[in-house]
């Protein structure tokens, strides 16, 4: 078994977000019923978390570097969720991350594998 990230992107900033507030309202059943079955197969490493919107990024180089508030500008998707899950390979994890229902409402779900130590 690997370990994949499924981070779930989303427009948190601008004046009209995708998923809209409503729709992330319409959603919550659905994603909880989700997170449910991924527990319920024993495919799930830790439970979601949320993301605030006040992130920072760094970046420079070894003789300068630079501080902003804020990941992205506004309309830009962030990351708006986090799901560390476990599949036997990318087709499985991708199988799973393709189910996540917020996708319908505008999120974009990106899945990666955790690299090994090899």
């Amino acid at each position: 078994m690997q370990e994949f990230l499924i981070l779930i992107h989303r427009d948190l900033t601008s004046k009209n977000p995708m998923p809209s507030p409503e729709q992330l309202n319409k959603a919550l059943k659905p994603y909880q019923e989700w997170i449910g079955g991924i527990s319920s197969r024993d495919r799930l490493v830790a439970p979601p978390k949320r993301w605030d919107l006040q992130g920072r990024i760094i970046q420079g180089d070894q003789t300068k570097k630079t501080v902003t508030t804020g990941p992205f500008t506004e309309g830009r998707a962030s990351v708006g969720g986090v799901v560390l899950i476990k599949a036997e390979d990318y087709g499985e994890a991708t199988k799973i991350a393709e189910k996540c229902p917020i996708i319908e409402y505008g999120a974009i779900v990106e899945v990666r594998m955790a690299m090994t130590n090899n």
